[in-house]
């Protein structure tokens, strides 16, 4: 083989060890409890949130709950509640509302998932829902852990 044919075949091998990536690599995605704060809009009762939950863990949770702290536009806590998202089936997304009783939505600066005080499925280990936890808002509300 000459020189030319040489550097073609080593050109080509590098060219196809530079390309993209395979497509199994590109699509896993980790195992994840996301928890979008959707919406805040004022109720009869005080404020009501809306949620978006989707359960990417693999397997059905029986029960889920989380302890949340609200806190004011001056990053005090105004209070501590749990919100029970009851049972939360694998691959499914399923949307939530919790009204919560004389809290004004115009004053919420931020909302906290300090801990999850249930998390309970087949082969789940509690420390599961806090761990693989993923939060986003679609809210001028600071969302998260």
């Amino acid at each position: 083989m000459n020189l030319t044919a040489s550097l073609r075949l080593l050109t080509s091998a590098l060219a196809m060890s530079l390309g993209p990536a395979p497509t199994w690599a590109q699509s896993a995605s980790a195992p994840a409890l996301s928890l979008e704060l959707n919406a805040a809009q004022p109720s009869d009762k005080g404020c009501r949130l809306t949620f978006v939950v989707n359960n990417t863990l693999g397997t059905d949770l029986s029960k889920a709950a989380f302890e949340i702290a609200l806190f004011n536009e001056a990053g005090v806590v105004d209070r501590l509640t749990v919100l029970d998202f009851k049972d939360l089936p694998a691959g499914k997304t399923k949307v939530t509302r919790f009204d919560l009783a004389g809290a004004d939505c115009g004053k919420l600066g931020r909302v906290l998932i300090n801990s999850a005080t249930e998390c309970a499925g087949n082969g789940v280990e509690p420390a599961a829902c806090m761990r693989e936890l993923k939060t986003s808002t679609k809210t001028g509300i600071a969302f998260g852990v």
